[in-house]
């Protein structure tokens, strides 16, 4: 069935319509999204690279950061590199398996990261309130088990959220006004004939969107009170830095992505809709290991270990 529905499809083509059609502008956006993409593979590779090859890095903590960074990678190379050949080229014409294979990966990085959050909020729950039994709890060996078993829940659940996406009638060309495929946008391009997509929707938003968020928000009010606790201010203060950087990240994330879910369903405008999507799919990737890595002391004296 499912090979058959492809097929029905395999004719179709999406014309991608990024910001804007003057050739002047086009050249600016090369040049930054150039930039950022750069910026952010060479920042995420060096945290990798760190945490690999220094072994006072071999814990938990560190091995969440490296998978933060191999996710961050993920989002952008499988977005921008294909912008820029369009932007370059003038060619926004997509076919039908490359729309489909981008929304994949890119919603396996985004469903990765999500679980990602959670599991790094725990590391903190249990880092801040039950010290004594973090080593025991979070093994490296139970870690491991945790990112393998997140990648696969990742892949598998990427999976259910694009299929119901191949019983969509199509036109013989889709235009989207976006820098990439992204499936709500495909979704709001087609003719309809999928009530299932919006069944998958509800599912997702529930859990891996209120439940991830709501769950760390238990996390960080019991944090928040062993913090209130502690006698001593200096050290109040480093408690809170512990997980501070993880505070930062997540909010930016969550309220970019839920703005940009927001604006794709209530049709808020092309334009601020490319711009949300824009900044937590290549803008965030790059902010990520200077807020969360490169702010950590110990991958700062790695790194100047290595330098």
């Amino acid at each position: 069935m499912l090979s058959m529905a492809i097929d029905n499809h395999t004719n179709i083509e999406f014309l991608i319509l990024p910001f804007s059609s003057k050739p002047d502008d086009k050249l600016l956006i090369v040049c930054v999204f150039s930039t950022v993409y750069l910026l952010g593979i060479l920042m995420n590779s060096v945290v990798i690279a760190v945490i690999c090859l220094d072994v006072h890095l071999y814990s938990p903590m560190y091995l969440f950061f490296c998978n933060l960074s191999v996710i961050d990678i993920c989002y952008t190379t499988v977005v921008v590199p294909k912008l820029l050949h369009i932007l370059l080229s003038g060619n926004g014409l997509v076919s039908f398996t490359q729309c489909f294979t981008q929304m994949y990966f890119f919603f396996t990085a985004a469903s990765a990261e999500v679980i990602l959050f959670f599991i790094m909020g725990y590391d903190r729950y249990i880092a801040i309130c039950h010290p004594l039994h973090y080593h025991q709890i979070l093994s490296m060996r139970t870690c491991t088990l945790i990112m393998v078993i997140m990648w696969v829940c990742a892949f598998i659940n990427s999976s259910f959220y694009i299929i119901p996406l191949l019983n969509v009638t199509f036109d013989r060309v889709v235009s989207l006004h976006q820098f990439f495929c992204d499936a709500i946008t495909v979704y709001n391009s087609s003719h309809g004939g999928a009530n299932d997509f919006f069944v998958v929707i509800c599912i997702e938003c529930v859990l891996f969107g209120l439940c991830p968020f709501f769950c760390n928000l238990v996390s960080y009010i019991k944090i928040f009170c062993v913090i209130a606790h502690i006698k001593s201010e200096e050290g109040r203060r480093k408690t809170l830095s512990t997980c501070s950087s993880h505070l930062i990240v997540m909010m930016i994330y969550y309220s970019t992505g839920g703005s940009h879910f927001m604006s794709s369903f209530y049709h808020t405008g092309d334009l601020l809709n490319q711009v949300l999507s824009m900044f937590y799919s290549t803008a965030v990737p790059m902010i990520n290991p200077i807020v969360y890595s490169l702010r950590n002391n110990e991958i700062k004296k790695a790194l100047q270990r290595f330098c």
